[in-house]
């Protein structure tokens, strides 16, 4: 059995994942950390991180950048495994995410969905055979209306993961408005769609001569992030002080 601490509990991933949770006879959920409580959960909440003390085998986060400081420092503190889930942190924060997993296990993933980092890890055998053969590489994401960053997290790291493959020589473009010349054999070419409620849709293309291979994955509803999530979490129960991201619970699987 996996104990759980949901730092970010009354948010909507929060709940989603307590109810994951809930049906879930390997894991229980046995405390919640959120600013804002009604008293309506089943289990203890606490207003901030430093004030929980329930002992867990690992903490879910799904909050606020500005509470990623506190959090990191409890880890630490009471050696619980973090998977961490909060995104927008600034560079000084990742410099502490990486100094607190030399001490503690941490996981930390573009996108916790476990289709996209199966596609991550595809993509590199795809780039690797394609790439020197001649193929073009193009990037199509779309996502809801309210989302405020373009290109996406997870489109940026589909993009990382081929470039990876083929030593990082290929230029990400995002604009070409701009440009009146062919289209250089060496770029990574990025567009964002927005519009309505849309989850998450990645596109990406190898187009070649008289041939296109299309690798394309849609999540439906935000459960998918919440269920990789929970998976992340017995994976990383036990584990030694490192940094981890999901490419390692695909492999344990």
């Amino acid at each position: 059995m996996t104990n759980v601490i949901m730092h970010g509990c009354n948010g909507k991933m929060g709940r989603m994942i307590a109810g994951i949770i809930s049906e879930d006879k390997d894991i229980t959920l046995a405390a919640g950390v959120d600013v804002f409580d009604e008293g309506k959960n089943p289990f203890p909440v606490f207003s901030n991180i430093k004030e929980c003390n329930i002992k867990a085998d690992v903490i879910i986060d799904f909050s606020t950048a500005k509470a990623i400081d506190d959090l990191l420092e409890y880890c630490v503190e009471k050696q619980v495994p973090c998977v961490l889930c909060t995104t927008g942190l600034s560079d000084e924060q990742i410099g502490k995410v990486k100094e607190a997993s030399a001490k503690v296990a941490i996981l930390k993933s573009a996108n916790m969905s476990l289709g996209i980092n199966m596609l991550l890890k595809l993509l590199k055998e795809a780039a690797a055979v394609l790439s020197p053969a001649g193929f073009d590489i193009e990037i199509v994401e779309k996502h809801h209306n309210l989302k405020l960053d373009a290109p996406s997290g997870t489109a940026l790291a589909l993009g990382d993961s081929i470039n990876e493959v083929l030593d990082n020589e290929y230029e990400y473009v995002f604009d070409r408005s701009t440009r009146r010349e062919k289209r250089p054999k060496k770029e990574i070419g990025y567009a964002a769609v927005r519009g309505g409620t849309i989850v998450g849709e990645h596109d990406v293309i190898f187009a070649g001569t008289d041939e296109v291979i299309t690798f394309s994955h849609a999540a439906y509803s935000k459960a998918v992030f919440g269920k990789g999530a929970v998976q992340a979490a017995k994976f990383l129960k036990g584990q030694p002080a490192g940094l981890y991201d999901m490419s390692d619970v695909i492999g344990n699987i």
